[in-house]
């Protein structure tokens, strides 16, 4: 198959078939995804070693994510590798195991091997990527670091709505449960709940770090309760679904005693008992505008006006995790004490 058959298929011409695999940002966004859906029905594959080398570039991307076994990227590398497919790029996935030191050495690695990488979750101080950036084109998903191009999931505006959602269901101690300790997107959400608490009144506690895995749940739970809070928001839904587990354990109810909210809306969240509240992020999206603002950046690198970050919304789904604040009722008169009526 040529990009004359995706003309003929789509009704325009090669050159703007070429473009808009080439160049996505040359061509409107309703002519490129009917030319890109053309050429998946029609197993495209581009010339990829004519490419390289009239153009010097090897073809391929590196996606780095932080836990390859979290939900939650599934849907990145699924957006990055549409898109970059699409655009006649292979993808290289490397899982740098929420280790800054891991993530800088095998950036090291594939810095000669790619064209570019997109960063999901960054480990990395904010002084080592600026390096970085200067010396490779590079994209970073939820990490926000001056004069490195980014897509931001607006999840601490999420934070703050699941927060005023516990607030108007008459929550007053409302936790914190927080992720990892390197994590940027943790303390940006512990600032936006902090603020929501503040806005009325409250005073915000946070629980933490924890691992992103599920497992951190049973620990993160037995906090959670000795804080005597009645509602709490987690760092993502991996963390809250072992928070589900560990307190179903303890025999604790949920909603009814402790309201739980997560983060990230991933595939199983509302397979739980009970489904859970959480954060809903258009993850899949972020990792195709991500893909989106690296080629620009290849095909134009000193581009005046290039957007420096995309912010993404998010939206809270309210599930049955989430409940009225329990009654507080007195403690039971001790025997032989007198009963007020």
């Amino acid at each position: 198959m040529t990009i004359n058959d995706i003309a003929a298929l789509t009704g325009v011409a090669a050159s703007t078939v070429s473009r808009a695999l080439s160049r996505p940002e040359r061509v409107s966004r309703v002519t490129r995804e009917r030319i890109q859906a053309a050429a998946r029905q029609l197993n495209y594959v581009p010339n990829t070693q004519a490419r390289a080398l009239s153009s010097g570039r090897t073809g391929t991307v590196a996606v780095l994510v932080s836990d390859v076994t979290n939900p939650f990227y599934f849907g990145i590398i699924r957006g990055t590798q549409h898109q970059l497919r699409a655009a006649g790029y292979a993808q290289l996935l490397v899982d740098t195991e929420e280790s800054p030191e891991l993530e800088s050495h095998l950036l090291g690695k594939v810095r000669r091997s790619v064209d570019g990488v997109v960063l999901a979750a960054s480990r990395l101080p904010e002084e080592t990527l600026s390096v970085i950036a200067a010396e490779m084109p590079v994209i970073t998903i939820n990490r926000n670091v001056p004069g490195v191009r980014s897509v931001v999931i607006d999840s601490p505006d999420g934070v703050a709505q699941a927060t005023e959602h516990l607030i108007s269901l008459g929550h007053q101690q409302i936790v914190y449960v927080g992720g990892p300790a390197s994590s940027w997107a943790n303390e940006a959400r512990w600032r936006a709940m902090r603020g929501a608490m503040t806005r009325h009144g409250l005073t915000a506690v946070r629980i933490g770090p924890f691992g992103s895995a599920r497992a951190s749940g049973t620990a993160a739970a037995d906090a959670l309760l000795n804080t005597g809070a009645t509602g709490c928001v987690a760092f993502n839904d991996l963390i809250a679904i072992g928070i589900l587990d560990r307190l179903a354990e303890r025999g604790v109810d949920v909603p009814g005693e402790i309201s739980v909210v997560g983060c990230d809306d991933i595939f199983g969240a509302d397979f739980c008992n009970p489904p859970l509240t959480t954060l809903t992020a258009p993850i899949e999206r972020a990792g195709r505008v991500a893909v989106s603002m690296l080629l620009e950046h290849l095909d134009s690198p000193a581009r005046k006006g290039a957007r420096p970050a995309v912010i993404l919304p998010t939206h809270l789904t309210v599930r049955q995790s989430s409940g009225p604040a329990p009654q507080r009722r007195p403690p039971a008169p001790r025997s032989g004490s007198p009963v007020v009526q």
